[in-house]
Parts: structure tokens; sequence; C-alpha cells
């Protein structure tokens, strides 16, 4: 039995180092194949310990107890909250409360006592998503239909108006704006941002930092009002900050809560905002227009109710495209309900169209062969619609097996790149016109860029992106990897004037020289001590960063 037990640990030892350094597998398969690993050979060495004779045997046997004693003791005392991009557990201690069941209340909400927690069912298998971050879970039917029930929300509906009411206030730092995932053209490319490259002499000075409530929203800002989503106990929140002291200016709730042991708690989209207004979509479809000055609300719809779309299971984390007066949001529901467009004013249906169950990516407006489009990276296909009556233009299948978050990429007019993690990796899809019909077709795949739920970047014929967490360039016409290196993790890329500002899973913030030539890290500074999926936001100089605890504003040398 010993020497049996001693070839076992030998073997597992040596898969251990195969899987780690050999094998090309995906960060979570990695991470699964080791733990397993780890336990087999954790379990054949108390074995081995059991078994010695000898003057030893009462160490090695006590040794042996105290392991097995510890085996025990760790799910007893701490509990899951959640998994690093690669699968790996965070481990908190079981009965501390959680942080967003703690927070104090937010003023500017009508109700300012919190109702009964609502739960949701723990999903079994993965996080996926935004990310958003990017960075991604359902209510069981039951429960899903009970949350979308209640009242949307805590504030009563305001009159539709053309403009903001009261007139929009003055405030520090209104000259500067980030209205929507991923900047002004949902790209992730900031041009008009002049970041000093030496942090070394004129470092990052953080201006605040303050707690917020759980989920992986991203910021926006515009006007000098920041604007979150967050889990705050059973209320889903949206919240604006004042984007110069953080101080909290008014905030909307809706009686739902999301939740996941795996992928984390609380909404996962970012806000839009659009001139008098901010159109946010909670986890579970709830979709709001609050008026941005007040927060008061204008109008909601369930998506799950309205286009008879049940939530995914990672929660919903597509924000919202506002345009030409519509809102547009991929609903993934049946019978021509895949995407679903509302009136910005007064929230009636204005189209819908396509066939796919929703994925996890944002709609967004790319002009291909000449003509916009509202391209949606769904489920199961990367399509095309009309963005005036939602009629579905085209369609490139895409296989069913992984999430599908990161927002679609345009190339040229007539090509457009999507990648997806979990070892699926990317594909350029040119589109041609054949008469009034447009028909897609693969240029080339590719597995050297998995983007899992981060988004890349295009740059002088070049995408940038984080293939399973590692930073990597790649030739956009052919589909060949130019260089791989920097472990930055499942965090956010942007492309910010003429350098590649990464945000990275372990709270770093790292400049990066985007060149096809090697990978060249500039500076870095550390935001957070924490797991950053969160989307960044980036406007002049001011850099808005969070986490599901904690949020903090950067100045940058400039």
């Amino acid at each position: 039995m010993r020497r049996l037990c001693t070839l076992a640990l030998v073997l597992t030892g040596i898969a251990i180092v195969v899987v780690r350094h050999v094998l090309e597998l995906s960060g979570e398969r990695r991470t699964l194949s080791t733990l397993g690993l780890t336990l087999f050979a954790a379990l054949m060495t108390v074995v081995l310990l059991f078994t010695v004779r000898g003057r030893w045997r009462a160490a090695a046997r006590t040794a042996a107890t105290l392991m097995l004693v510890a085996g025990l003791a760790i799910p007893v005392l701490f509990r899951v909250r959640g998994l690093t991009g690669d699968f790996f557990p965070v481990l908190e201690y079981r009965f501390a409360p959680k942080p967003d069941t703690t927070l104090p209340a937010l003023p500017g909400t009508r109700d300012e006592a919190a109702p009964p927690v609502e739960q949701a069912a723990e999903a079994e298998t993965d996080p996926g998503v935004e990310a958003t971050g990017s960075a991604a879970e359902s209510l069981p039917d039951s429960a899903a239909s009970d949350a979308e029930a209640v009242p949307a929300a805590d504030t009563e509906p305001a009159p539709v108006r053309d403009t903001p009411a009261p007139a929009a206030v003055a405030r520090a730092g209104a000259d500067v704006s980030f209205p929507q995932f991923l900047g002004p053209g949902r790209t992730g490319i900031i041009p008009d941002v002049r970041i000093a490259r030496d942090w070394s002499t004129r470092p990052p000075k953080a201006i605040w930092r303050i707690p917020v409530g759980a989920g992986w929203s991203g910021f926006v800002f515009d006007r000098g009002l920041a604007i979150t989503q967050e889990q705050r106990g059973g209320d889903e929140m949206v919240v604006a900050y004042e984007l110069l002291t953080g101080r909290p200016v008014w905030s909307h709730r809706d009686r739902v809560r999301y939740e996941s042991v795996i992928a984390g708690d609380g909404p996962r989209a970012t806000p839009t905002i659009a001139g008098p207004y901010v159109v946010t979509l909670g986890a579970t479809g709830v979709l709001n227009v609050l008026e941005f000055e007040t927060g008061r609300r204008v109008w909601t719809k369930h998506i799950a109710e309205d286009a008879s779309a049940p939530t995914p299971e990672w929660g919903r984390s597509g924000s919202p495209l506002v345009l030409d007066g519509k809102v547009i949001v991929s609903a993934g529901g049946p019978d021509g309900q895949s995407v679903v467009a509302y009136d910005l004013k007064t929230g009636a249906r204005v189209w819908a169209g396509g066939t796919s169950t929703a994925g996890y990516a944002a709609p967004t407006l790319l002009t291909l062969l000449g003509r916009p489009q509202v391209v949606v990276f769904n489920s199961d296909s990367l399509a095309g619609h009309d963005p005036q009556t939602g009629a579905l233009l085209w369609s490139q299948p895409w296989p069913k097996q992984a999430p599908n978050v990161a927002m679609p990429m345009r190339v040229a007019d007539d090509l457009v790149l999507a990648s997806t993690g979990y070892g699926m990796g990317s594909k350029l899809v040119r589109l041609a016109a054949s008469g009034d019909a447009i028909e897609p077709s693969v240029v080339w795949e590719s597995l050297r860029l998995k983007a899992k739920f981060t988004n890349p970047v295009l740059h002088e014929g070049f995408v940038y992106g984080l293939d399973d967490g590692v930073l990597t360039c790649i030739d956009v016409e052919t589909g060949e990897r130019r260089w791989k290196a920097g472990r930055y993790g499942h965090g956010q890329t942007l492309l910010a004037g003429d350098v590649l500002l990464v945000t990275t899973e372990d709270g770093a913030v790292v400049l990066v020289e985007p060149t096809p030539e090697r990978h060249q890290e500039i500076a870095r500074f550390t935001a957070f001590d924490a797991k950053m999926w969160n989307p960044p936001a980036l406007a002049g100089k001011y850099l808005l960063l969070r986490t599901d605890k904690e949020a903090a504003l950067f100045e940058l040398p400039q």
C-alpha cells in the first residue's frame, strides 16, 4: 500500500506540472484539473501516513488525523464567496454577514426599510460574466416570477418630459462624460485621452474611495453625476454619486435580489445615460428609465414578462442601447422577440425581431456594408438587425457551448469579429450583399484569442485582448498571434489615446504599449486589493473604478 501511495503521489505531481505548464488548457480547466489532482494527492498522503510503521507511526497518524480534521473544518468554517475567472474558489468566513447587507441606507430612496432578502437558487456551473467585464446565474422560475411580480420601484412614476426636471444642476466635473458601457462609441476606444506614461514621478491620485453594494456593473458619468447599479440586501439599486466627491445624490430601488455562489450577487449590466434619462437593466430583467437629475421612475418593463424570456443562467448583463429615441435590449424571447426596442419616453414597444435566445453581450450599433445595424451576440448566433424595424438582416451560427459575453467588433465595412472564452476562440465574419439579403461567411477561426468576459480593442490593424487572462496581440487579417504575455487575469481593457489601459482581475491598473512588436508594460498601480471584474469608466483625467464591494475615483497624470 505504501509503495502504491508513493507511486500515486509521484505521478500526481508530474500530472500537476503537465497541466499547469505543458498542456494548452483553458484557465478554468487548468484550475479544476489542478484542484482535483491536489485533492487526490492529499488523500494519498493521508493514506500513506496511516500506513507508516515503526517509531514514526504515532506522529504520522497524528499528522494524518490533523489533515482530515482540517479538511472537514474548512467547509464548516468557510463558504465560497465566488470564483476567480479561472474558477479558483474565493473563501470567506461562513458566519460573517454579506458585505452588501451591512451598508448604511442611501439618501433619496423613498422607503428606507430594506425588505426581506429574496434568495435565488445557487447556479451549479460557470460564472460566465460581466463582467463585465469584464467579469457573470438565475433565479429559479418560481423565484424569478415572484421577484418580477412585486412593484419595480419605490419611487412614483415621473411625468414624461423632453427636458430634465428640475433644471440640470451645475456640478464639478460636468465637463467630462462617459455615458455608456465601453465609452461613447461602445467600442472601448477613448481617443481624446492623453495619459502621462511616467507614473513613478507622477502617480495616479485617489480622489475618493467609498463602499458600494454587490454587483459587476460599471459606472457611467455625465454632467458631474456618476451612476452605477448595486445590490444592497434585498434591493437592486441604481445609485447616483457626485463624480468628484463620491457623495450619494439619489437612489432608486427594485425589490429583487439576484444571487449566485459561483458568479456573485447583484446586477451586472452597466447603465446608459441618454440626455435627461438613465436606462438600466437589472440581473433578473427589470428595465428602468429614470430621470437623470432625480432618479424618479419614468417607466419600467419586466423582460421576462414582456418578452416571455426567462432570465439567462448567469443573469442579464447586456447594457441597454439607446438609439434614435429607442431603448434596445437583447431579450432572448421566442416568436420574434430576440431583440426588443421600446420608446425611450413612454416605454411603448416599437419593434421586435429575431428568434435566438439571449447571450450576455450588450447590443451595439455598427455600420456594416454601408448601413447601420444593431449587432447582437446571442447564445447561439452573431446577428445583425435593422435599427428601424428590428428585422433580422443576417445571422452567423455560433456553437451554444459557452456564454457569449465579449462585444462584437467592427473590423471593416464588411468584417466583424467575435470572440468567446471557455476554449471556443474567435471568428472573423465577412458579410456580402446578395440582392436584398446579406450572407455571412467565416474568414478565419482562431483559438489564439479567447475573450471570456473582457472586451478586446482594435488598433491599427491589430486586436489587443485578454486571452484566458493573458494579454495577446492578434493580426486581424490572418488571426495569427504576434505575441502573448502579461498575466493580468480576467480584467478589462480600454484603448486610452495612444496607450492600452488594462484593469487586472486582482485590482491593478496597467498601461501597455499597443504595438505588434512585443509586449511592453509602461506603468502600473494598485487600485484595490480585491477581484475587479467591473468595467472601468474613463474620460479626461478621471478613471472611475469599482469592485463588488468598493468604488474609487482616480486622477490620472496627463
